[in-house]
């Protein structure tokens, strides 16, 4: 059996599930140690939400600060639905036949969904560890805190850290 060792600690990260498809989630965690379990939320309108409930696996790659900006925007600001995310990127498929994206993963984690929790606006799905592997021992994970604080990046409207701000009118 695969190694069960855990990378990195880690909050941004891709899921991936069949067809191709991903997002970045802000939102992925362990809560379990016997089994290893991990969570990820997922806005229910997100296209991915569906496709890690109909096959019921997924994966996390777990990306390096210094990654490509127009990667981030690829998986964090554009829908699966307009295009595929997969055409150009550097893919394997694991053992539950998801995709995995390499291009600029230090680790991933590929899970089988158990369970699957409504919040309201998002599903908290809840995958038993099949594998994980170490890409890159060297590099630091993306987390969310650098991403806004260093990169000054922002949440794209279906994360669960959106903050809706009005408009100023212009006169």
């Amino acid at each position: 059996p695969p190694p069960r060792s855990t990378p990195p600690p880690h909050t941004t990260l891709f899921r991936y599930t069949v067809k191709g498809n991903g997002f970045i989630s802000n939102t992925v965690f362990q809560v379990t140690a016997e089994p290893p379990q991990f969570a990820v939320a997922c806005n229910k309108k997100n296209f991915t939400a569906g496709l890690i409930a109909q096959k019921k696996a997924f994966s996390v790659s777990i990306l390096e600060q210094d990654i490509a900006p127009d990667i981030l925007g690829r998986f964090g600001f554009k829908s699966g639905r307009d295009f595929d995310k997969l055409e150009g990127m550097s893919v394997k498929y694991g053992e539950t036949g998801v995709p995995i994206v390499l291009n600029a993963a230090i680790a991933y984690l590929e899970c089988t969904l158990v369970n699957t929790i409504d919040t309201g606006t998002h599903l908290i799905f809840i995958g038993e560890l099949v594998q994980s592997v170490l890409l890159d021992k060297l590099k630091d994970p993306l987390t969310y805190l650098f991403y806004r604080q260093v990169r000054k990046g922002t949440a794209p409207e279906k994360a669960p850290t959106y903050i809706y701000k009005k408009q100023k009118k212009s006169r």
